[in-house]
């Protein structure tokens, strides 16, 4: 199944993610640091949500309170 999620208080704009039995198939940021998210992506592919959550959630980006990563969780959380 795909999700969308709109970001708040990041650079990215639009997250996209297709989930199948609690593992991600395929992890999209659009806008942000391409390179940075571009990695991310890589990285959760295959793995569970409740992990991806595990690991992102709370990072922090030049004092914003929240990040990329950070949002990417908040996104998995609302769908777990």
């Amino acid at each position: 199944m795909e999700y969308r999620f709109t970001p708040q208080g990041v650079c990215s704009t639009q997250i996209i993610i297709e989930v199948e039995e609690g593992t991600i198939q395929k992890l999209t940021v659009e806008n942000g640091c391409h390179g940075n998210l571009q990695g991310i992506s890589k990285l959760v592919e295959g793995m569970k949500i409740e992990e991806v959550i595990k690991r992102l959630e709370g990072i922090d980006c030049r004092g914003r309170g929240t990040s990329c990563p950070d949002q990417i969780a908040r996104m998995l959380k609302q769908i777990a």
